[in-house]
């Protein structure tokens, strides 16, 4: 699908300029806090749709990240038929799919309009990108121009379906996005509101160290949603930990509160192993104490 880039972003760029802060307001309110608070369900694909909207009930989540992806809950090619499914059984809790894990980050992809627009009509407002990867064979200021109109086009799209597109900062070497300022410059001219920002502070701590709030603060302003989990260093290895008990550092959520953001916080319980269906049982009592300690870590950064 063609677009007219410069009139997209023309169009943008008003956007931009008609909000002073566009991603840190006018979002989802939860009772108990000012976020909504989902939880990334991939260590819960053997159960069936009606178990997880269940289980995460039950639990007191407001709703989920639900990877539909290759692998995941539902296959691409099939959402037209499952994510209908999947959508109606959450509802009958109260919940909804808050954020959608996908595999899209490319408009002429042929599933990409498809599972859009399916994800569009059933009122799914966000959802997650496949990551980019840098190569070798290319400059870097290059590969950062193109992925630049790569992502006009996908915004464009994202803007005729009313879905915002978010892109997670993810640590590695090949991953745009890692060192943050490579994303805030693909995003340049782009309304958060086609494109924003998954800030995941695990990520931007392993990769930032102690200068991430010079990057939080320059990139805030495309942040959508905001991904929380914990890890520490055994060595020169990442070893991921309940949320509280590493190194990310509480003053992260201070720093939210001071910007006024409001909009969706994702916790992803990535220590244990989500391969194994047998360790549904844990998972489950991982992700309730999770969801108690981002609370409580929510309150101390509004007082």
């Amino acid at each position: 699908m063609n677009y007219d880039r410069r009139r997209f972003l023309a169009a943008s760029a008003a956007a931009i300029a008609a909000s002073s802060v566009p991603c840190l307001s006018g979002q989802e309110i939860d009772s108990d806090t000012q976020n909504t608070i989902c939880v990334f369900t991939k260590p819960f694909n053997s159960l069936s749709f009606d178990e997880l909207a269940e289980k995460i009930s039950q639990i007191g989540y407001d709703g989920i990240e639900a990877p539909i992806r290759r692998g995941g809950h539902i296959e691409p090619d099939k959402v037209a038929d499952e994510l209908p499914k999947l959508v109606e059984a959450l509802a009958k809790r109260n919940l909804q799919i808050t954020v959608m894990t996908s595999d899209i980050n490319d408009a002429d992809d042929p599933l990409t309009e498809r599972v859009l627009r399916t994800a569009a009509t059933l009122g799914i407002k966000r959802y997650r990108m496949k990551y980019v990867q840098y190569s070798d064979d290319i400059g870097v200021a290059d590969q950062i121009a193109n992925w630049h109109d790569q992502f006009v086009d996908l915004a464009a799209m994202n803007h005729d379906f009313g879905i915002t597109g978010l892109y997670q900062n993810h640590a590695g070497a090949k991953y745009m996005g890692a060192a943050i300022w490579d994303l805030d410059q693909v995003l340049d001219g782009i309304a958060p509101s086609d494109i924003g920002m998954a800030y995941d502070i695990r990520h931007a701590t392993v990769e930032g160290g102690t200068s991430w709030p010079t990057t939080l603060r320059m990139i805030r302003d495309h942040i959508d949603t905001v991904y929380v989990k914990d890890f520490v260093w055994e060595g020169r290895k990442m070893v991921n930990v309940p949320l509280g008990e590493g190194l990310v550092n509480p003053s992260f959520f201070k720093m939210l509160s001071d910007t006024d953001f409001s909009g969706p916080i994702s916790l992803h319980e990535e220590y244990i192993d989500h391969k194994v269906p047998e360790l549904v049982p844990q998972h489950l009592a991982a992700i309730k104490k999770d969801l108690a300690t981002v609370k409580s870590m929510i309150k101390r950064g509004e007082q």
